[in-house]
């Protein structure tokens, strides 16, 4: 059984701004360790604990780009190590959530972690670690940390010194610059029945746009723009959103498109625990993406690092051979499609505030160190119980350098049902990076001419 590890790193500096309770940026002679002892995004470089050296890229010659324009398994070859189920997973407690545990509690029959080899295979483009290295120096948290000063792309924390600091690096992680794709959500039934719902979603960075002005929209972050494509009874809405950096200062903006009314309305709605698009209520719109958002209503605490078995290299549940039936089974999704590695995880622990409302009074968030992204969230309710799991299965889109999900997958404890949303086997095509937008796409009166044609 290995052994669970916790490091904080910088813990001197660490402490020196709890006690000033400022958020400074660290010293040009630790920005200078990033890409020699640290990797170019923060993490450790070198070999350490169980954990292997970061080897940044995929081997050569491993994966390609098949003839549908989806990406191949660089590791295909791979065969489990060992498998975790219900019968042995206490001998890997130590590097196991509550929630994975409480999937096995719950599952004793069907849920399984197949565990392969480490590969820490994310990596980036060149930009992007120039602006983290930059970042390092110059980025700092506002107004009480639900802000950032002097951030355009990159990671803002590459050495967080706060729990909100590694979920500022979640949210504004890079993912392509501008990417359009087509993906299928599902919320099954107990025993296993489904819809699927198709979107057609877009994401423009803030500074991909072709006329960006930092005058008109210097706190947008991002654009986003969601089509549902069918189920008929949904097809031809529309979510457009301006996504804020600072949402106390400015809400975010979001507006929707019906379809049935040919209107278009503000919809104050997609923030926080509102319900998320076609979830069946079986997630909030701060579940998309993991985790996204203001986050203004909880106190972030760091815990430290932590070795934890995540989803990774998920590049099985991408198969273009599969079929959508053959992944979404009652209870979860079918566990023999996923792989598991053991990673170094940030470790975050969110707790409501006093006097704010969210449906999840704690949030525990183990987060990539490699890409910082989210990768299991577990969500408590109001009275302390674990009531919903969330894992992403990771996957490294690596002909675009771009870290990012195959699934994500939101499980409900109390109902037995759950959520998986970024479907894609059976769509043609992968996705689309490095197309052009204009501000003039992503407001209202966009919204208005599409629904019109």
């Amino acid at each position: 059984m290995l052994k669970k590890t916790y490091q904080i790193w910088g813990a001197a500096l660490a402490l020196s701004v709890a006690a000033s309770g400022s958020y400074a940026a660290v010293s040009a002679e630790q920005a200078a360790k990033l890409g020699t002892e640290f990797t170019p995004m923060g993490a450790v470089k070198a070999a350490q604990g169980n954990i292997p050296a970061w080897e940044g890229d995929v081997p050569a010659g491993k994966g390609g780009v098949g003839p549908d324009g989806k990406l191949l398994n660089p590791f295909a070859g791979d065969k489990p190590k060992f498998v975790i189920t219900a019968a042995n997973y206490k001998d890997y407690a130590a590097n196991l959530t509550d929630g994975q545990k409480a999937m096995f509690a719950k599952y004793p029959d069907t849920y399984r972690m197949p565990v392969y080899e480490t590969r820490r295979t994310a990596g980036y483009p060149q930009e992007i670690y120039d602006a983290t290295k930059k970042n390092a120096t110059a980025s700092e948290l506002l107004n009480d940390g639900n802000g950032i000063a002097n951030f355009t792309e990159g990671t803002p924390f590459p050495f967080p010194q706060t729990g909100v600091e590694v979920i500022w690096n979640h949210i504004t992680r890079y993912r392509g610059g501008s990417v359009t794709r087509v993906v299928g959500q599902v919320t099954p039934q107990v025993n296993g029945d489904y819809t699927l719902v198709r979107f057609q979603d877009e994401f423009t960075f803030r500074n991909e746009l072709t006329d960006f002005d930092p005058a008109t929209d210097d706190n947008v972050l991002f654009y986003f723009k969601q089509d549902v494509l069918s189920p008929a009874r949904l097809a031809g809405n529309v979510l457009l959103v301006h996504e804020t950096l600072d949402q106390v200062k400015e809400p975010r903006k979001a507006w929707v498109y019906n379809a049935g009314q040919r209107r278009v309305r503000r919809a104050p709605q997609v923030a926080y625990d509102g319900p998320g698009t076609a979830s069946d209520g079986l997630r909030t719109s701060d579940n998309f993406d993991m985790f996204n958002g203001s986050p203004d209503r909880y106190d972030w605490k760091l815990e430290g690092k932590q070795e934890v078995y995540i989803p990774y290299n998920s590049y099985q549940l991408k198969d273009s051979k599969l079929k959508y039936d053959e992944i979404v089974q009652a209870g979860h999704i079918n566990q023999d499609l996923t792989r598991y590695e053991l990673h170094r995880v940030w470790k975050v622990t969110a707790t409501l505030k006093e006097g704010k409302r969210h449906i999840y009074a704690k949030r525990v968030f183990y987060i990539d160190e490699d890409t910082w992204q989210a990768t299991e969230i577990d969500h408590y309710d109001g009275r302390g119980e674990l009531w919903r799991v969330a894992e992403s299965h990771n996957v490294y889109y690596y002909d675009r350098k771009v870290p990012w999900y195959a699934i994500e997958v939101l499980y409900d404890l109390n109902s037995g049902r759950y959520l998986a949303l970024g479907l894609d086997n059976e769509e043609k095509g992968g996705y689309e990076y490095d197309f052009k937008r204009t501000y003039s796409d992503y407001t209202p009166a966009a919204l208005r001419r599409q629904g019109v044609r």
